[in-house]
């Protein structure tokens, strides 16, 4: 009882500060010490600045034998593109046609870049950070393709091009961020002390701002406001698309860090930018933005849960 009881307040050391941090950002808006244009002039840092800058550091002093695990990066694509197809086809059973594309997006689309990677960094260093930083660049790319697909399909009024997403991923801060510090990682290349010591300060601004902006947009009234349609794909987004994904993954026979980091990503809340792309191509966004608020407030319970578990039978 004792173990189990060290165990569960180890595995709440992970997960509390992080989720702490969301609801301090849920607090402060409240009480008006911020504001949305604070939010979106500190997302607008952390998305184009301060998390690049976290990746690039962490990849740079990665030893990429350690770092880089190739059967990882395909192992998440495909437990994405399958979790991603059984999702579709669970929508097109139970879900109205019009709000198809909206529920499937939120319910596969996970906020890996703040609160997977914060937790990776908070369970595993550095060692988290430059494998969660790494797995980014397929996060991007698979979120972003499959998002277009699904939503293309159903909303009718949207307006994509294929062009402007590829110009998008390619561009991406984040993926140039990972480009740019894999030679460095490779050839052993240093930074000068005084850049890389700057470029610390400023990375390290990025996980509690980042968290704190998320708090900052949730909104009570869309919990409250939550019908059926949102609470069921935030069940689908916690705890359906984690058991598949790292079920599967142990039986591939995924372990430890890989493990963890995997599950983190699986089990990350829905993305803000699902929002984003539901509204710019004219689907429902407070449906979106319901998803959202609901599974970032279950990811406090189903993240350390999940955690628990795979230390209670020792995967972790």
């Amino acid at each position: 009882m004792n173990e189990m009881l060290a165990l569960f307040i180890a595995t709440l050391n992970v997960t509390v500060p992080v989720f702490a941090m969301v609801f301090l950002g849920l607090a402060l808006k409240r009480i008006g010490w911020i504001d949305d244009t604070f939010i979106g002039t500190a997302s607008t840092l952390v998305f184009k600045g301060t998390m690049p800058a976290l990746v690039f550091l962490s990849i740079v002093r990665a030893d990429l034998d350690h770092a880089l695990r190739p059967s990882m990066l395909v192992f998440f694509a495909c437990a994405t593109l399958i979790t991603f197809l059984l999702l579709w086809g669970w929508a097109i059973w139970r879900i109205p046609r019009a709000e198809r594309g909206v529920i499937v997006q939120g319910a596969f689309r996970g906020n890996c870049g703040i609160v997977g990677l914060a937790l990776a960094a908070n369970l595993y260093g550095d060692l988290g950070l430059s494998m969660g930083g790494i797995l980014m660049g397929v996060v991007i790319l698979s979120y972003n393709i499959l998002s277009v697909v699904v939503l293309s399909s159903y909303l009718e009024d949207g307006r994509t091009s294929w062009r402007a997403i590829a110009h998008g991923i390619i561009t991406n801060p984040l993926i140039l961020s990972v480009l740019a510090a894999l030679p460095f990682a490779g050839f052993g290349w240093q930074l000068p002390v005084w850049l890389e010591t700057s470029g610390d300060y400023f990375a390290r601004m990025t996980l509690p701002l980042a968290l704190i902006c998320i708090g900052g947009t949730l909104s009570m009234r869309s919990l409250r406001e939550g019908r059926t349609l949102s609470l069921q794909a935030s069940l689908m987004k916690m705890i359906s698309v984690p058991l598949i994904a790292t079920g599967a993954a142990v039986l591939m026979g995924f372990r430890g860090t890989e493990l963890g980091v995997l599950f983190f990503y699986f089990a990350s809340p829905t993305a803000a930018a699902s929002f984003v792309m539901v509204r710019a191509m004219g689907g429902n966004d407070r449906l979106a933005a319901n998803i959202i608020a609901i599974s970032t407030l279950m990811a406090a319970v189903t993240v350390t849960a999940g955690i628990f578990i795979l230390k209670l039978s020792g995967l972790l």
